[in-house]
């Protein structure tokens, strides 16, 4: 082979998202391609109960309830659902939720095709799916360790995020598409076709029971909570990820800000919401280097540093173009620090733990955001969106660096030897 053909395909092996977990476990193939399909038609669906929602009442508060009614089970059913999957065979929990999830988005296309048009029956539609997702999410999540060897999970948590990312750029714009050409049910019909993909690679599972009992004692949630108290790098990696989306994360001023910034509307503020996801999904593609890196702790709190600097750049600037930029790096970092945090969660933790850390993890990403939502909308509002969105970021920062000082060990976390 020329020098110079070995030393592209170095370059591209260090550039590209690292693709042995795909080639070595046909398991966790299966299991991701089902996963990315599903993920697009999830998102396609809620593109469609969204639209549905507005087109019915022609009310932004009532659309804005379809968050809440999804918001409730899964703050409720991922804690739950995270105990349920460190008791029972997690294979068998994640086909009972998949199987849920393609029942609800049928019904969806069942309504649609006989226009019942009733708003209620969506906001049931849309708890149910959310109840489904967060009973059924941790037992996903804590599997991966089960079909990979540790030294491809860094690699193998980079896939997933491409695998969601694709979901929340393709599966709206793919939706939108849909609706428009064939209506509300093409979009339910599609989200449950593609949760055959998932239910397939579920039913080709082995059995996924814990490999270590609880004894007598009946897990709880409660033990998870107190478990991730006690265990100060776990613990960190889950304070840096709150407060990058409670100070960093801006998206309840995208509205304000398209009109003030860039003298935009609905458009605009479609760019502002789609950056931060492309940001993240380049992220994901370009992870080649990840599996080198073994300091994780440091990795987490560099990349979260990263998301508030980017974030409070955003607050400063008034050029769209640069904006999107900024908020596509954000998003970059966000995803670095995901794959770290994942991987950290999946190693450090026993196995019998692992669901129960999941399912906090699905609290904290599905409250999170909201908690955000609130301090950057209640800051703008006693202040300017400019001093909300830099103001954020910085403390973002801050809290990075006070976590570096109160923690000095997780800077020095090495994935070679994991201690929770």
């Amino acid at each position: 082979m020329p020098p110079t053909t070995s030393r592209l395909r170095r370059l591209t092996r260090a550039a590209f998202a690292d693709l042995t977990p795909l080639r070595s476990s046909p398991d966790y193939r299966r299991l991701w391609f089902g996963q990315s399909v599903s993920a697009i038609g999830q998102q396609m669906t809620a593109v469609a109960v969204s639209v549905q929602v507005y087109d019915l009442t022609r009310s932004p508060f009532a659309t804005g309830l379809v968050g809440l009614f999804s918001l409730v089970p899964l703050v409720t059913f991922g804690l739950y659902g995270g105990a349920i999957a460190d008791r029972v065979d997690r294979r068998r929990l994640g086909l009972i939720g998949s199987g849920g999830l393609a029942a609800v988005s049928a019904l969806l296309a069942v309504q649609a095709l006989l226009h019942l048009g009733t708003v209620t029956l969506l906001y049931a539609a849309v708890a149910l799916q959310a109840g489904f997702f967060a009973l059924s999410s941790p037992a996903r999540s804590s599997m991966i360790p089960r079909l990979v060897p540790r030294e491809q999970l860094p690699a193998a948590n980079a896939l997933n995020t491409i695998g969601m990312n694709l979901g929340q750029t393709v599966g709206p714009m793919l939706g939108g598409v849909a609706i428009a050409a064939y209506g509300f049910q093409s979009a339910y019909l599609i989200d449950t076709l593609a949760f055959t993909a998932t239910l397939y690679a579920m039913w080709r599972l082995p059995a996924m029971r814990p490999l270590a009992t609880v004894g007598a004692k009946r897990a709880s949630v409660l033990d998870g909570l107190r478990f991730l108290r006690e265990q100060p790098n776990l613990r960190t990696s889950f304070l840096a990820d709150l407060a990058a989306m409670i100070f960093g994360l801006p998206r309840a001023l995208f509205p304000a800000i398209a009109v003030a910034y860039y003298g935009g509307g609905p458009g605009t503020v479609g760019l502002l919401v789609a950056a931060p996801a492309v940001g993240a999904l380049a992220g994901g593609l370009f992870s080649g280097w990840i599996g080198r890196i073994h300091r994780h702790g440091l990795a987490v709190l560099a990349s979260v540093a990263a998301w508030g600097l980017a974030i409070a750049a955003f607050g400063l600037v008034h050029n769209l173009p640069l904006g999107l930029l900024l908020l596509a790096a954000a998003g970059c970092a966000d995803t670095v620090s995901m794959i770290f945090r994942n991987t950290m969660m999946q190693v450090a933790a026993p196995d019998e733990m692992r669901g129960r850390l999941q399912g906090i993890f699905i609290v904290v990403v599905a409250g999170g955001p909201r908690l955000g939502d609130f301090e950057s909308g209640t800051v703008a509002a006693l202040t300017t969106p400019t001093l909300s969105i830099v103001t954020g970021g910085l403390a973002c920062l801050a809290a990075v660096l006070l976590l570096a000082a109160r923690r000095p060990a997780f800077l020095h976390y090495d994935a070679r030897r994991p201690t929770p």
